[in-house]
């Protein structure tokens, strides 16, 4: 298990240097050279998952599982700690079937004490591992990814995915803590997020195309690489945002990861609908190329980007920029225009028929 989780990370780090663009290109925001307001007006909070993030972009999960990943691991909670960002742990699956592979994954925790911390585990543990999951890191979140891509191309990969469903609605019973469902890099379309909703659950990460790609990786483990064919698979997050924010049906609150590489990225899926946004790879590179007194000073630098952003687009509020006017061209055009969604109706405000949050649970 742990040469895999180590493979995987050479393998992430070097999609990076063939990522040019992605959709979020394809995504503009319309200038209003008189719409700015004061700095001081400005806030960057959220609420999510019953806590208040000081900004709305946070470390999603990565890696866990080795004792080279064990070191990533540290480094990412460090600068979770010095920057006050949330952060998910990778999935905790080879503590689940290892325990002598904890220490990789408890050191996030006791790295940052009194940090937002998400535990990440797959939709085939039971709840009782899923709990066990979130006690080794006392979290304040579970994660459960779904990852049928990715297990479909995996050599040893999981071949039964119709008990998923259930098995993620007994999790959200009877876990203590609330529960995100993420995709791993595929997106979660708008029918999927509304069963989502359907078995309970109140936050999910569409997650989608156009960052690390697990259908890639797994191939390329392959001694054929007979699955190439499915490199590229699935929507990407701006299409899973923008389908979701056309959906008339009820769905869970919305967080976003996938292609994120900048901080108007991060606006830019806040203004699709995304109640925050998760970063890996770009974190990632810095991290492992200079250093984590690197990633801090970079994390602090989007903190301020963010911050200044938000004041030029006169939006006093991370939940403010779903009232931004945008304009979509290219892939998301042809897009909109094969699942029927009018483009123009992205650039007004949206009023996406969320759940309830159950007072921030």
């Amino acid at each position: 298990m742990g040469n895999r989780k180590d493979e995987h990370v050479d393998l992430a780090l070097a999609q990076r240097a063939g990522i040019t663009r992605n959709d979020f290109d394809d995504v503009r925001f319309v200038h209003h050279a008189l719409g700015g307001v004061d700095r001081a007006s400005v806030s960057t909070s959220v609420e999510v998952a019953g806590a208040t993030w000081s900004v709305p972009f946070y470390l999603n999960g990565m890696t866990g599982g080795s004792e080279r990943t064990g070191v990533i691991n540290r480094d990412l909670a460090v600068a979770a700690r010095e920057t006050g960002l949330a952060m998910a742990a990778g999935s905790l699956s080879a503590y689940l079937k290892d325990a002598s592979t904890a220490p990789s994954f408890r050191v996030i925790r006791d790295e940052n004490p009194t940090g937002f911390v998400m535990a990440n585990v797959n939709a085939t543990v039971t709840p009782d591992d899923a709990q066990r999951a979130v006690d080794l890191l006392e979290a304040d979140a579970l994660q459960i990814h779904i990852n049928s891509v990715q297990e479909t191309v995996m050599p040893e990969g999981d071949r039964d995915f119709a008990s998923w469903p259930s098995a993620i609605a007994s999790i959200v019973e009877r876990v203590g803590v609330p529960v995100i469902v993420k995709e791993v890099g595929f997106g979660l379309s708008a029918s999927t997020l509304a069963r989502l909703a359907e078995l309970g659950v109140q936050y999910a990460d569409v997650s989608g195309r156009g960052g690390t790609d697990f259908a890639r990786i797994e191939n390329s483990r392959r001694r054929l690489g007979d699955y190439a064919s499915l490199v590229g698979w699935g929507q990407s997050t701006p299409e899973a945002l923008i389908e979701a924010d056309a959906s008339t049906a009820q769905l869970p609150v919305l967080l976003a990861s996938g292609g994120v590489r900048t901080p108007l990225d991060v606006l830019r899926a806040l203004a699709l609908g995304a109640r925050a946004v998760g970063v890996s790879g770009h974190f990632l590179e810095v991290l492992v190329e200079h250093g984590v007194e690197a990633l801090v000073e970079h994390i602090r630098s989007w903190q301020e980007q963010l911050a200044a952003l938000q004041t030029m687009l006169g939006a006093s509020t991370p939940g403010a920029l779903s009232q931004q006017e945008l304009i979509l061209h290219g892939t998301l055009l042809e897009f909109c225009t094969s699942r029927g969604i009018n483009p123009a109706a992205v650039s007004r405000a949206r009023g996406r028929g969320t759940l309830p949050s159950k007072g921030q649970r």
